[in-house]
């Protein structure tokens, strides 16, 4: 793909072979960032996994001291109690039958879903039409949970999920261009400290091979591990 002109310029300055420390990898994330939007912030993790072994198909989620930048459209699927427990922690949509037709139907227009287990049978046939979008809840995730307040409020203030993609990579936001270096670093922190801890018993060498982070639009930049941990 040919790259446009504010992204070669961008690229003259960062050097490829160096990890720069995490303070000067956001300076310099921010620096080379030319969208006139908020753009996202996001981190790569390159890891020494093999998502075809069960136990390195990594997935899960993890709360953000500072949030993403972005307030999620939370549907919960959950009946009686549990569904007046999800209005009164704020979720956008909350139902049962009717709610799942209509998304079996085709409506999408949120961003999460959390249900509680009695509700996942009927959820399952629309795993096709959930899951290759990610939106299908998951007890790994935390979005299948009889927890429901505390399943909203987590999504509400700053949870991510990652799940590592077919090259061993995971993937996440960690905040927005506009946010104070500060808490960038303390929301990179967080999410390295939770890809360490989730290292699988049966990976063997070097797990983190390279960790970049980089804005919607901006180069990556790689950053010294040793820095985030």
């Amino acid at each position: 793909m040919k790259k446009g002109k504010k992204h070669i310029e961008a690229l003259k300055l960062v050097d490829r072979t160096n990890k720069y420390s995490i303070e000067e990898a956001v300076e310099l994330m921010k620096k080379t960032n030319y969208a006139k939007f908020d753009a996202t912030v996001e981190v790569a993790y390159r890891l020494n996994l093999d998502p075809r072994k069960a136990e390195q198909n990594l997935r899960g989620a993890v709360v953000l001291p500072h949030g993403t930048g972005k307030v999620s459209r939370v549907v919960v699927i959950a009946q009686g109690e549990k569904a007046q427990e999800a209005r009164d922690a704020g979720a956008d949509f909350v139902g049962d039958d009717e709610l799942i037709n209509k998304i079996g139907a085709g409506w999408l227009d949120f961003d999460v879903m959390v249900a509680t287990p009695d509700m996942m049978a009927k959820l399952g046939r629309y795993g096709r039409l959930l899951g290759p979008r990610g939106l299908m809840p998951n007890p790994k995730t935390g979005t299948v949970t009889t927890d429901i307040a505390k399943a909203v409020h987590e999504i509400k203030n700053g949870k991510v999920e990652y799940r590592v993609d077919k090259f061993g990579n995971i993937q996440a936001a960690v905040g927005k261009v506009s946010f104070d270096n500060e808490k960038l670093i303390e929301n990179i922190k967080t999410m390295t400290a939770q890809m360490l801890r989730i290292k699988p018993q049966t990976v063997r060498g070097v797990y983190v091979k390279n960790v970049t982070i980089s804005s919607t639009m901006g180069p990556g930049i790689r950053v010294d591990l040793e820095t985030i941990k």
